[in-house]
C-alpha cells in the first residue's frame, strides 16, 4: 500500500511542469527530488550523487533516460532542451561538490 501511495503521489508531482525559466534546482525539486531523494541520496528510486554509477556517464545519457524512462523511472518528454540542461548541469555540480 506504501508504493501504491509513493507511485500516485510521484506521478502527480510529475504532471505539474516546471516554468520555462526554471533554475535546475528548481527542476530538480519538482521532478526528481521525490525518488532520487533532495541530495540526490536516492530513495526509492536510485542515488545521482558522486557515488552513484550514472555519475561516470555520459551527459547524452541523462538526456534520453529524463526523456524517455528507464524502468520504474517515467519519461518527461515535455522539457526543453534548455530545461534539460539546466537540470542536469545541476546534477552535474551537485556530484562535483561531493
Amino acid at each position: 500500500q506504501v508504493i501504491i501511495i509513493l507511485t500516485v503521489t510521484v506521478l502527480l508531482a510529475a504532471c505539474r511542469e516546471p516554468s520555462a525559466d526554471a533554475e535546475g534546482v528548481d527542476i530538480y525539486a519538482q521532478l526528481c527530488a521525490n525518488c532520487h531523494g533532495s541530495n540526490l541520496e536516492g530513495a526509492v528510486g536510485p542515488p545521482l550523487d558522486a557515488r552513484s554509477a550514472a555519475a561516470d556517464e555520459p551527459d547524452d545519457y541523462y538526456m534520453v533516460t529524463i526523456t524517455r524512462g528507464k524502468g520504474r523511472m517515467p519519461s518527461f518528454p515535455r522539457l526543453s532542451e534548455e530545461q534539460l540542461d539546466r537540470l542536469i548541469a545541476y546534477i552535474r555540480q551537485r556530484q562535483a561538490a561531493e
